[in-house]
């Protein structure tokens, strides 16, 4: 969280929706973590409640636009390839296809509340080929609420350890 604080120092909101950006694909930056300190800040007036807010949708939505490309551009190729090194063979991802076929608007949704299966939603539906507009309304929506809710959550505890 030091090189997070860092970087939301030098560069402000920016660095707010790169950062997200970047976890939600899938490097190691821990979203909720940095979504509850960026509530804390804003608590204390470093940053702007909204405008916290808004540059953390963005990112979300940003990454999991990125992983959607990603997973649709270089589809199945990809897993069958490297899947291995991450417990995803043929066989494990047939399965996890199908659900997601069936449940993929859901997923979509819940997944930014799992770590790890947020990091996968955009990839697997951009692979399962779910229409993009679809795709796209789900992760506004996701984001949105998951986005006001963590640094809302920040948001309130930085006021009572301010207080």
């Amino acid at each position: 969280m030091e090189i997070a604080a860092e970087y939301i120092s030098q560069y402000g909101y920016i660095a707010i929706t790169v950062l997200l950006a970047l976890g939600i694909i899938g490097l190691p930056i821990p979203d909720e973590t940095l979504m509850l300190f960026i509530g804390y800040l804003s608590s204390t007036g470093v940053l702007s409640y909204l405008l916290s807010i808004l540059f953390s949708f963005i990112g979300s939505v940003a990454g999991m636009m990125v992983s959607y490309a990603i997973g649709n551009k270089l589809g199945f190729k990809v897993v069958d390839k490297y899947g291995k090194w991450v417990g995803l063979n043929p066989k494990r991802f047939d399965r996890v296809q199908k659900w997601f076929t069936r449940y993929g608007i859901w997923t979509v949704l819940f997944s930014y509340f799992i770590p790890g299966v947020r990091h996968a939603a955009g990839y697997i539906a951009g692979i399962s080929a779910m229409p993009f507009r679809k795709y796209l309304l789900i992760c506004v929506i996701g984001a949105a609420i998951w986005t006001v809710l963590f640094v809302s959550i920040g948001y309130i505890v930085g006021l009572k350890v301010v207080a």
